[in-house]
């Protein structure tokens, strides 16, 4: 999973506040995200299940995904997470393995 560029959503909880991210190394990433290692707009709420992640073909159309993503509607944006993960499980577990 190293050096794949992927878009996540991380939330705060079941149907909670989302981020909206991009990196080339999610594991790597989420990390930071989870042991509050960067400063940003997660910070302060704990936006920190990884509920939907997708790896891309390069770091040009995760961006533009990502970019797509944050002018969704929020239904919009929980279909695709549902899709995924109809739980809103925490799913770091699959990141690491």
């Amino acid at each position: 999973m190293a050096n794949k560029a992927a878009v996540y959503i991380l939330a705060s909880r079941h149907n909670g506040s989302l981020y909206i991210g991009v990196t080339r190394n999610l594991m790597k990433r989420i990390w930071h995200h989870r042991n509050v290692a960067a400063e940003g707009f997660s910070t302060p709420c704990t936006r920190h299940r990884l509920v939907y992640f997708e790896f891309l073909p390069d770091m040009g159309e995760a961006l533009r995904r990502e970019a797509r993503l944050k002018t969704w509607r929020r239904p919009w944006t929980e279909r695709i997470i549902r899709e995924q993960n109809p739980d809103w499980m925490d799913l770091w577990d699959q990141v690491i393995q």
